[in-house]
């Protein structure tokens, strides 16, 4: 039997009323977050580099902050592309843009990796999940979360769950009405249940979260 590896095109407008259906029946407090917090914003990333290095800027701080160190980063000229970066010193990098120093050596490392082929993103649209996140997470820095979330929002991957995003433990423990919050290892589990709409279920999972934090949307384009 042949494998069936995701489209490669870019990522959909919303989710199929398939997958809704789906997930709905397996949650049905799902079918009520947008009845609160409004319509589901689709938030996207383009593919590639650009778009996993805004993901780099995300790592383990707010989406405010992770806003506006990108703002500063983009605007650097070259600092999109993986030559253009390595062009760039801490000085750049770390007192213009912001960036930690940690954070600039997983750039570079992503950029390296762009050249010398180790990562393909040709090759990457063609794997099936796990081994999508295992390309990416074989680049120094880019742990599982960093891959996830890309695979996500820039690759339009449809069944993808960060299970070790503190936001979405936090917001499932509030609509579940969960004791405490759930471990990355335990939450994993828990969306088990939720393929293959899992991506879906993180949108509309964060999506609450904002609501009932009142924290803002901070998309760049």
């Amino acid at each position: 039997m042949p494998i069936v590896v995701p489209s490669p095109s870019s990522p959909p407008g919303c989710a199929s009323p398939s997958d809704r259906a789906a997930l709905f029946a397996a949650e049905p407090r799902f079918g009520a977050i947008e009845a609160r917090a409004g319509e589901l914003p689709w938030r996207t990333r383009p593919r590639g580099f650009a778009g996993l290095l805004r993901t780099i800027c995300g790592q383990q701080i707010s989406n405010q902050a992770a806003g506006a160190i990108w703002r500063r980063l983009s605007a650097l000229p070259g600092a999109l592309t993986p030559d253009g970066l390595l062009g760039m010193d801490d000085a750049t990098l770390c007192g213009i843009a912001g960036l930690s120093r940690p954070k600039a050596a997983h750039a570079r490392s992503l950029a390296t990796a762009c050249l010398d082929g180790t990562l393909d993103f040709d090759r990457l649209a063609t794997l099936p999940d796990a081994e999508a996140v295992g390309m990416l997470s074989g680049v120094k820095g880019l742990g599982p979360w960093t891959s996830e979330v890309h695979l996500l929002f820039a690759e339009g991957r449809r069944d993808i769950f960060p299970s070790g995003d503190i936001a979405l433990a936090n917001s499932a423990r509030h609509l579940l009405a969960l004791e405490a919050r759930p471990t990355p290892k335990l939450l994993a589990r828990m969306a088990e249940a939720w393929s293959p709409a899992r991506s879906l279920a993180a949108r509309l999972l964060w999506h609450h979260w904002r609501h009932e934090t009142g924290r803002p949307l901070i998309e760049d384009p």
